[in-house]
């Protein structure tokens, strides 16, 4: 499965740097990472054959009677893990999924992206993501109380955590992920660090290594990370804006020197493929009860379905800051958040948009104004929609969607559309201490 050079290469690099252990890394539907060890005796065999293992109690994989599964360890993802000990050392490789036969395996997050990419490749475009994932710093998991108070781009002392940006990011350089830049963003204890913008596939990879990162450094600091969208009331949630772009060749397609915006008409129907069906794969990009506690009005996360170039209100906009530069155009997408799964929300929002390049979707006119402070009256003459507003709103929005069924698939469709039903469930059933709060004292 591995050709040789690969697989010797990595075989050297273990005996060259002592390499006791190899994690195998796998996501869940959920995003939630998986992983289990092997020594480097078994390297060869796995990266020869892969490495059995029981798939029925993987959240989203499969039945008890049709459990047994095969990690494939993909050998361009081989990375010494720098925090754990250095002697008997530890690396990791992201494993792709298959059936005891060899063939893809339908659940497999990183196989729904690798099709939708393939899909987009079959059209010529290699697709380009530029996440944006922002977390905030606890004192402990049972302790949500914020490190400091600051706010957006605070600097020391009322940013004490930037200690913990820097730990954070020669680690994941260690590891071959690169860092645009790194700060505090605009709600206590919330900060951001950026990934350079590279190709989806090791995009999703390394945010599922970032994420790890974050909470190993913060543990190692006595304190605890979280990528909840909403953890504190009447304070912004958190945020995965997703920079992205289609390139052909060495040539950016969205991208149209003549065009006021500087796009083209693919990059236009693109963004008219994200705006058309983007009710439809919110439930992906925005996966859990709690993050429709972010998308709501009167904070930075978008919940109207618009684009603009300057204005932050919208779900969609287009940076502007290299105007005029081929390489720097791309379009932004606002409304996910980090606690989604990579995989799959890439895939979903490159399925919407090649879905707005296949059939020509038109464009609707930009709203440059603020559409928080608009009227409902407003928003309605203007024809501005609005994102599902709860869990329960976005599996309706998502169970009639063609093109969500046809991007995960129908494994992954019916099996995360079940697994939310349970989560809507559990929580609409649930008394919480803001109803014993509000309710009881005078009921």
């Amino acid at each position: 499965m591995v050709d040789k050079d690969s697989k010797e290469y990595i075989v050297q690099t273990c005996k060259d740097q002592d390499i006791k252990f190899i994690r195998l890394w796998f996501t869940d539907i959920l995003g939630l990472l998986k992983s289990f060890t092997i020594t480097v005796e078994e390297l060869a065999g796995a990266l020869e054959e892969g490495m059995g293992f029981d798939g029925s109690s993987i959240e989203g994989f499969a039945r008890i009677d049709e459990s047994d599964m095969v990690a494939v360890p993909d050998p361009t993802t081989f990375v010494v893990i720098p925090w754990r000990p250095q002697e008997k050392g530890t690396a990791r490789m992201f494993c792709d999924v298959c059936m005891p036969d060899g063939k893809p395996f339908a659940g497999d997050p990183r196989y729904v992206l690798k099709r939708n990419i393939k899909r987009a490749a079959d059209l010529g475009y290699t697709f380009y993501v530029g996440p944006e994932l922002e977390y905030f710093y606890f004192r402990s998991a049972d302790n949500p109380e914020p490190l400091d108070q600051g706010g957006y781009f605070d600097l020391t002392p009322l940013d004490v955590a930037t200690d913990l940006r820097r730990d954070t990011i020669l680690i994941l350089e260690d590891m071959g992920i690169g860092v645009e830049y790194s700060h505090h963003e605009a709600a206590p204890s919330q900060h951001e660090i950026d990934l350079r913008y590279t190709d989806a596939l090791t995009m999703a990879d390394s945010a599922m290594t970032y994420r790890l990162v974050v909470k190993e450094v913060a543990l190692s600091h006595g304190v605890y990370a979280t990528f909840m969208p909403k953890p504190i009331a009447g304070q912004n949630g958190s945020g995965m804006h997703v920079h992205q772009s289609l390139f052909s060749g060495k040539h950016n397609a969205f991208f149209d020197s003549n065009d006021p915006f500087h796009l083209s008409s693919i990059a236009k129907s693109y963004i008219a493929g994200l705006l058309h069906h983007a009710r439809e794969i919110t439930l992906v990009t925005n996966q859990w009860v709690n993050s429709y506690k972010r998308l709501v009005p009167g904070y930075e996360a978008p919940c109207y379905i618009t684009w603009a170039r300057r204005n932050r209100s919208d779900m969609v906009r287009v940076p502007e800051y290299k105007p005029g530069k081929e390489m720097a155009t791309r379009i932004e997408y606002r409304s996910p958040d980090p606690a989604c799964n990579p995989y799959l929300t890439f895939a979903v929002m490159l399925a919407a948009g090649l879905e707005g390049i296949e059939k020509n979707y038109p464009l609707p006119d930009p709203v440059e104004e603020n559409v928080f402070k608009m009227t409902e009256e407003d928003r309605k003459e203007r024809g501005i929609s609005v994102l599902p507003g709860s869990l329960i709103e976005a599996i309706e929005a998502a169970e009639g969607s063609d093109l969500l069924r046809r991007c995960l698939g129908d494994h992954v469709f019916e099996t995360l559309i079940a697994n939310k039903k349970i989560e809507w469930d559990a929580y609409r059933t649930r008394v919480t201490d803001y109803e014993l709060e509000r309710y009881l004292p005078i009921l």
